[in-house]
This record gives structure tokens, C-alpha cells and sequence, in this order.
């Protein structure tokens, strides 16, 4: 089961590094809801670089997987992101592109005398 969730990153923070040698790196989406929601997920060793050519303010869709854990008697619950995809905004409207208008209704300094 894939879970995914779009929305616009909020922050980026710095990659983490630990005494073991482990390293992750944690970002925070904000959802486009009736209730928009701030939601932290975290990217782990060799997925860290994936952030790296995104910045707060761009939409993406993040795929992830939900990890728990126990520590000493509590319960963590982390959502680890695994693929990041970039969202393009709407397309850019296109300029329109301007009509010929007939030699009949151009200017007499604007005719083209030439036959082809």
C-alpha cells in the first residue's frame, strides 16, 4: 500500500547527524485542505539528497511509510519519506498569437508589393 500526501512545503530543515552514524534530514508539508494540515516527515541516509533541489513554497507529492517504535516505554510514530515528486503549477497561459490581417485593411505604407 502506497500512502501519499500533496501539498506545499512549509520548512526544510537541516540534515542530522548522529553518534551511530546515522543521518536524517526533516521537512514539513502543509496540505491544500478545507483544513490545512503542517505535516513533519523525515528522510533517512542516502534519500537525504532528494530535498536538496527543493525549497519552501514548492508543491510536491511526498510517498512515504509509517514507522513506530517503542523507546524506554513510550511510542513514536514517524512518517519516513521515500519519493518526492515535483508539482508544476498551472501551465502558463499561452500568449495568443495575433491574427494576419488582410493587406486590404493595413495602411498604403504597411502593403507588401511583393507577389509571394
Amino acid at each position: 500500500m502506497e500512502l501519499s500526501v500533496t501539498g506545499k512545503i512549509k520548512l526544510i530543515n537541516e540534515t542530522q547527524t548522529f553518534p551511530s552514524g546515522f543521518t536524517k534530514r526533516e521537512f514539513v508539508v502543509t496540505t491544500a485542505e478545507q483544513y490545512p494540515q503542517d505535516i513533519k516527515f523525515e528522510m533517512i541516509k542516502d534519500k537525504i539528497s532528494a530535498l536538496d533541489k527543493y525549497r519552501a513554497g514548492d508543491e510536491l507529492k511526498v510517498s512515504f511509510n509509517i514507522r513506530g517504535n517503542e523507546y524506554q516505554g513510550k511510542y513514536f510514530v514517524n512518517l519516513q519519506a521515500w519519493k518526492l515528486e515535483g508539482i508544476s503549477s498551472a501551465p502558463a497561459s499561452e500568449e495568443p498569437v495575433p491574427a494576419e490581417i488582410p493587406d486590404t485593411m493595413l495602411p498604403p505604407e504597411e502593403k507588401d508589393d511583393l507577389p509571394f
